[in-house]
């Protein structure tokens, strides 16, 4: 077998795991991943020539992986956001007059609750 095609497989067989990752929410083994799989990429792009065939299949599944991380990014700035206004919410009320203005409350810091048996 030619080490053409041994990068292909081995590119095909990183996405697969890319894939597994991206669906379990590891983000870590991702950042594992990424390594390895930009090593292969590079060497599938140094050598000269390779037929719309044999790439096709990676080109599908790149494109579905993008789909996986691009949909996992959302959800992360998404909570993101949502922690930002639950820690809005901790630091300030707000309020909004009869003319619908929106006024900000400060609101101090709690201390801490000591429970005594």
């Amino acid at each position: 077998m030619t080490d053409h095609l041994v990068n292909l497989e081995s590119l095909e067989l990183l996405l697969e795991q890319e894939r597994t990752l991206l669906l379990e929410g590891d983000l870590e083994g991702l950042g594992v991943l990424l390594p390895e799989k930009e090593a292969v990429v590079e060497r599938l792009l140094q050598q000269s020539a390779w037929s719309r065939d044999a790439i096709a299949p990676l080109e599908q599944k790149l494109q579905r992986n993008q789909l996986l991380l691009d949909g996992a990014l959302d959800g992360i700035r998404t909570v993101a956001a949502r922690l930002a206004a639950l820690k809005q919410v901790r630091s300030a009320l707000d309020t909004y007059d009869a003319q619908g203005r929106r006024r900000s409350v400060k609101t101090e810091k709690k201390g801490t609750l000591e429970r005594r048996a």
